[in-house]
């Protein structure tokens, strides 16, 4: 591995694949902005999307230290060493929020679908319930080229819509700004977003195998929420233009996308937000996978072998498909997700923030910890 490589891998890759995961069924598509940051208005959604920031950046930096120290690469083992036997606690409340999660990237899939090519729902549904299944069952090694090349692609379609929204509507976008609206709310829509979004700290556990000491753990912690909210804020910005209108679209983007009035952009946006579901909804599954391959070979050599990561991915998505087809994008952020991050800050940002920290300020090994992190 060239120099190179290996720091990309240390302190990029963890937050590239954290913002895989964070985009998902509602950032990309918007309607996750229009739930929690636009009802503050303008500027106090940006304040709630700097609130989110913060608080990413702070956990992901503290959960890649407790992984490191606890030799953690999969959530059971991490969780295990963080609530002890209390640890299935996260795995049931991980399975549900990964059925609402995929159900949301599904339903997003579905209205894309839906929008731009006039096909029925269930036709982008499972056309990203094969990709996700696709590349999740080649492991580790194909996920994290999704989201090393998939990441090139989203930051460089939301900078050129950016662009183009400022020469199209500057004006507007620039008069949201200036207006005095209320901004009530916006911490407790930041902490919303933060709470169940900071679930993608966790998912992306196997990434972290690359980190080999506490500087690397914080770095790529603290890098990880700019990374992850720097296309929301782009888009969010485009978004105050038309506000409070958008906050009734259920595409937000593909609203934006008319406005703009350029056909062949529309397909290469939407193109770039399937390719966001799509390593979003690996991401979650990989996780599974992951933690089902760690507890398939304990002790003896057996091998999780790709037909069987086949297997779980389809058991999955299939069940996440059904509830997406019942439940809908809107009702499943609005919601589910609110739901779930009261859930998340619960069980798993509350002791990492007391108990976490308490075992990183101990000396390494002093309670019997297995494989402490090297020196920095």
């Amino acid at each position: 591995m060239n120099k190179k490589t290996d720091w990309f891998q240390r302190w990029l890759l963890p937050g590239l694949a954290f913002k895989a995961v964070v985009i998902g069924g509602g950032y990309a598509t918007g309607r996750e902005l229009a739930s929690y940051f636009l009802p503050s208005g303008p500027r106090g959604g940006l304040y709630g999307m700097l609130l989110a920031t913060v608080i990413w950046s702070t956990v992901c930096a503290i959960t890649f230290l407790f992984a490191l120290r606890t030799a953690s690469r999969d959530y059971r083992t991490f969780f295990k060493n963080l609530l002890g036997r209390f640890w299935p606690l996260y795995e049931v409340a991980y399975l549900a929020a990964l059925m609402v999660i995929l159900a949301a990237f599904a339903a997003a899939a579905g209205a894309i679908a839906q929008a731009v090519f006039g096909l029925p729902p269930i036709a982008g549904a499972l056309a990203l319930v094969v990709s996700i299944a696709f590349v999740a069952a080649w492991g580790n090694d194909s996920v994290e080229r999704l989201f090393k090349y998939v990441s090139f692609l989203l930051y460089g379609t939301y900078a050129v819509f950016l662009v183009l929204s400022l020469l199209q509507f500057g004006g507007r976008i620039g008069a949201a700004f200036a207006a005095e609206t209320p901004t009530t709310g916006w911490g407790s829509g930041g902490l919303t977003d933060a709470g169940y979004n900071i679930i993608g700290a966790i998912i992306i556990l196997p990434v972290t195998r690359h980190l080999t000491s506490r500087k690397d753990a914080v770095i790529a912690g603290l890098v990880a929420g700019p990374l992850a909210m720097a296309p929301a804020i782009l888009f969010f910005i485009v978004m105050a233009g038309f506000y409070p209108t958008i906050q009734q679209q259920v595409l937000p983007s593909d609203f934006l996308l008319n406005q703009l009035g350029f056909p062949a952009f529309r397909i290469l946006f939407q193109v770039m937000i399937f390719a966001a579901l799509l390593e979003s909804g690996t991401g979650g599954v990989h996780a599974i996978n992951e933690r089902i391959a760690q507890a398939y070979r304990r002790g003896d050599d057996r091998t999780f072998t790709k037909p069987m990561r086949l297997a779980v991915t389809v058991a999955i998505l299939a069940g996440s498909v059904f509830v997406a087809d019942r439940v809908g994008l809107v009702s499943l952020i609005a919601d589910g997700y609110r739901w779930l991050s009261y859930v998340l800050l619960a069980i798993y940002v509350a002791p990492l923030m007391t108990y976490g920290v308490w075992r990183l300020s101990r000396p390494a090994g002093e309670d019997g910890e297995v494989g402490a992190e090297p020196a920095a």
